[in-house]
């Protein structure tokens, strides 16, 4: 079941959030002291304030238990920037995280969006094909002096 987190829910959302980033950051030596902003290292006041722009968050439950996180925010021009997909890794390769991804592009679509942009380490290769595999497309990549690794970036248009 996925459903719309509340304020209230934000602390657990956090604990999801950091437990599945934290693979990530072994995986490609990110630490706080390389990258303090580091999704791994997200904190309940850095949600609240994303709570506070208008993101809409969401949460995957097996049972009582979240076990996976989402949140979209409306850009410009119909566009949806996704965030923060994480599902907690004991609960990956279970079709969780496609679960997401649908639900967010059924939302996207439910909300007049023609897309949807997302941002990823782009040497995770496993990542880049995974999203891929959900029809997105790469539509580039760039550097940032304050990040130890480049952002790729892939799109997903509605009705495609």
């Amino acid at each position: 079941m996925i459903r719309r987190l509340t304020p209230a829910d934000l602390p657990l959302a956090a604990e999801v959030i950091r437990a599945s980033f934290a693979t990530v950051a072994r995986e490609f030596g990110i630490t706080e002291r390389n990258c303090p902003r580091h999704t791994s290292f997200i904190t309940i006041e850095e949600l609240q304030q994303h709570f506070d722009k208008g993101y809409m968050m969401y949460g995957l439950y097996e049972g009582n238990k979240m076990v996976g996180y989402v949140s979209l925010k409306r850009e410009s021009d119909g566009a949806f920037e996704l965030n923060n997909l994480a599902v907690l890794p004991e609960y990956r390769h279970q079709g969780y995280g496609r679960q997401l991804v649908d639900f967010c592009k059924a939302k996207v679509k439910e909300l007049g969006g023609s897309k949807i942009t997302i941002g990823i380490i782009e040497e995770s290769t496993v990542l880049k094909d995974w999203y891929a595999a959900n029809r997105f497309v790469h539509t580039g990549t760039q550097e940032f002096v304050h990040l130890p690794f480049i952002v790729g970036f892939m799109e997903w248009y509605a009705g495609k």
